[in-house]
């Protein structure tokens, strides 16, 4: 059975993992940080808003910081079904990275012009699905408490001692599990 033929009953197996989308691009999770599972009450509030919810990561960007957010591509990946991207979005407002995240993407699962869009890297993949207009759920799948990493500390300009928090979550297109995220947040 090829990736674009999954249904739901199978999104167990293509559900997101932090380390395996950390691997794509490094060569340890540990470079990233060292992720403590978490709950939404363990949260501090702000966190728990950007992040304990089922909707675009942008989209909520978006409006906690008052200001769009542009994307900057570090690093891709590619296989014969999938492409995936290690990225930062910043505000537009001020250029301030806000977050810290990586996808992988089952590409079939989208139309020409999406995936066109996507590879552009011109705008936010949650932005990109919007505009297209998809069917499309997200579902979160864990939060973390994460102790930053040298990857993290270099991107997201934070320090090893105080943590920072993200998500790991997958989005549906037309009920089919089609992205895979990892999402790391600032202030």
């Amino acid at each position: 059975m090829t990736d674009s033929t999954r249904t739901t009953s199978e999104a167990k197996l293509f559900t997101p993992s932090a380390s395996r989308l950390a691997t794509l691009f490094f060569s340890d999770l540990i470079d990233v940080g060292r992720f403590e599972p978490s709950s939404p009450a363990n949260l501090p509030p702000q966190y728990r808003d950007l992040l304990a919810h089922n909707e675009h990561m942008t989209v909520a960007l978006e409006s906690f910081h008052k200001s769009p957010v542009s994307v900057e591509a570090l690093a891709e990946w590619r296989d014969e079904s999938s492409y995936a991207r290690c990225s930062l979005l910043s505000r537009q407002a001020d250029g301030a990275v806000v977050q810290f995240g990586m996808m992988r993407i089952w590409l079939a699962d989208l139309p020409a012009a999406a995936q066109e869009e996507i590879a552009s890297k011109k705008s936010p993949l949650g932005r990109v699905l919007i505009d297209h207009n998809l069917l499309r759920e997200v579902e979160l799948i864990t939060l973390w408490e994460i102790e930053p990493g040298s990857v993290l500390r270099q991107y997201l300009q934070v320090n090893g001692k105080t943590p920072v928090y993200g998500r790991t979550a997958q989005i549906l297109v037309d009920e089919r599990p089609t992205v895979q995220l990892l999402e790391i947040v600032k202030l």
